[in-house]
């Protein structure tokens, strides 16, 4: 088994509390992915689960057995970094086997795995270049094909695409998500960037300030936000909110017990005849939509319909939320129910 189990860790820095008794189970062969902006803990609580870094509190469970104290070389784990970490005076092929070259593998074991592994990153042909004369795109695939070539328990990934350009950085999103679908790694992966998140977890861990505020498939993430920050971090554009008084002036609806805001993605609201009137104050053509951005009261609102009818800025446009597709949060910024 390679499930991960954390349980009511916590990291501190100079007495202030970096991580907050974070608790996260990672199924076996999931790949999970921790969310948050830049500062809220996420690489911090990867670090520790590859005894990276030492925890202040609580227990690090990797297969059913407890990992705290141990040396990252013993927890069987594999870690990606961001910065590739590949070696500049060693060939492709030397970079692939160096963690079996560690682990004292013999040499028939470690030219299969080199071998397999460069086939599943498509770079057998590149094996007796130096790293230093590959691309960025070419030096990260050598440092997954590094990863897996010990066969880990745990794939540990932090932010190994952010480096990329865009369009390398879909292509290896791609594959990636491919590759270990169909090799079954159990798989922890740090971003910052909501698309990858959404595109690569079976489940997703949003962190903000040292806590996991929800955890759970990107559908419900994007769907039932559980905070109001979760709705306002995920989806470009992100959720709208509205005050509970604006909401019932501007949508006619009125506001559950205990209810302060209400959050509708913009995608949610849509023509119609009666409704909520806006002025569009700017229109972004987007391809396959138009983002129309306008006021409500003091409150900002952005609303995206399809490219028909074209709109245009100073256009008086009447919205209609959809049903069920409304949310309320309490005071406290956390979900109440669906309006």
């Amino acid at each position: 088994m390679s499930v991960i189990q954390i349980d009511a860790v916590g990291k501190e820095f100079k007495g202030q509390a970096v991580l907050k008794s974070v608790s996260l189970d990672v199924r076996e062969r999931e790949f999970c992915v921790l969310l948050g902006p830049s500062g809220c803990g996420k690489t911090t609580l990867l670090r520790i689960i590859a005894g990276l870094e030492t925890e202040t509190g609580g227990t690090v469970t990797i297969g059913g057995r407890r990992v705290n104290g141990l040396a990252p070389r013993e927890r069987n784990i594999a870690m990606v970094f961001q910065n590739y970490a590949v070696f500049p005076h060693m060939t492709v092929g030397e970079n692939i086997a160096f963690g079996l070259r560690m682990k004292k593998a013999d040499a028939a074991l470690i030219a299969q795995q080199v071998k397999r592994s460069a086939e599943m990153m498509h770079i057998e042909d590149l094996l007796e270049r130096y790293a230093s004369q590959l691309s960025g795109g070419q030096r990260q695939r050598v440092a997954v094909a590094r990863a897996l070539a010990v066969q880990p328990d745990v794939l540990l990934m932090d932010e190994p695409l952010s480096n990329l350009d865009a369009l390398l950085r879909l292509e290896m999103r791609s594959e990636l998500k491919g590759l270990l679908r169909e090799l079954k790694t159990t798989t922890l992966y740090v971003t910052h960037d909501q698309t990858e998140a959404m595109s690569l977890a079976d489940r997703i861990a949003v962190m903000v300030g040292g806590e996991i505020v929800q955890h759970a498939a990107p559908h419900e993430v994007y769907r039932q936000p559980a905070t109001h920050f979760v709705g306002g971090f995920i989806g470009s554009p992100p959720m709208n909110f509205l005050s509970a008084t604006e909401a019932h002036r501007a949508l006619g609806v009125s506001a559950p017990a205990g209810a302060a805001t209400l959050g509708i993605r913009p995608e949610d609201l849509d023509l119609a005849s009666e409704g909520l009137s806006i002025d569009a104050k700017v229109v972004e053509m987007l391809g396959a939509s138009q983002q129309i951005t306008a006021r409500v009261g003091n409150e900002l609102l952005r609303v995206s319909l399809g490219i028909d009818p074209p709109v245009h800025a100073g256009q008086r446009l009447t919205l209609r939320a959809r049903a069920g597709c409304a949310r309320w949060y309490g005071a406290d910024g956390k979900l109440l129910k669906a309006a």
